[in-house]
């Protein structure tokens, strides 16, 4: 087998400095969230804050809206049962669908990660300027279309 002798410069690749990033946005969510006694993950963050904006999505849209899949979203949603943040509820339409509530503590918890949000973001875009911030963004938008014209080809 003839050896392939490609070098692969990671370090000027955006791949690890992306998932870097992502990793320490990840870390200070954690810590945020805990040094507020936020019993709470950046996913279920994420979750709570769909169901402010729309409250009695089906688990499909929520899926769909969250980027995962149906056995990982409904695993967090248990969890998040046994919280008492959200309560799920059998369509009247169809019976095979469930859509998804905040309960009166979880919109109670989502209004609580409010300022910690808002300084995460703060931090996140200190000393970036308004061109960086809108730059990046434009980038990331590249990339993630991209990935999804990649996954049309697969």
């Amino acid at each position: 087998m003839k050896k392939d002798n490609t070098n692969i410069d990671f370090e000027n690749s955006i791949g690890p400095w992306l998932g870097k990033t992502g990793k320490l946005v990840d870390y200070f969510f954690q810590e945020s969230f805990k040094s507020k006694n936020l019993d709470l993950t950046k996913e279920q963050m994420i979750v709570l804050k769909k169901l402010h904006d729309q409250d009695g999505l089906n688990q499909n849209e929520l899926a769909f809206l969250t980027l995962r899949n149906k056995s990982s979203l409904t695993r967090l949603l248990t969890k998040m049962e046994k919280k008492n943040y959200i309560f799920r509820k059998q369509s009247k339409e169809d019976k095979r669908i469930k859509n998804v509530y905040l309960t009166e503590f979880g919109k109670e918890i989502f209004e609580k990660t409010k300022p910690v949000i808002h300084n995460l973001i703060a931090t996140m875009e200190q000393n970036i300027s308004l061109e960086e911030k809108q730059q990046i963004i434009k980038i990331f938008k590249k990339i993630q279309t991209n990935f999804c014209i990649k996954a049309e080809h697969i």
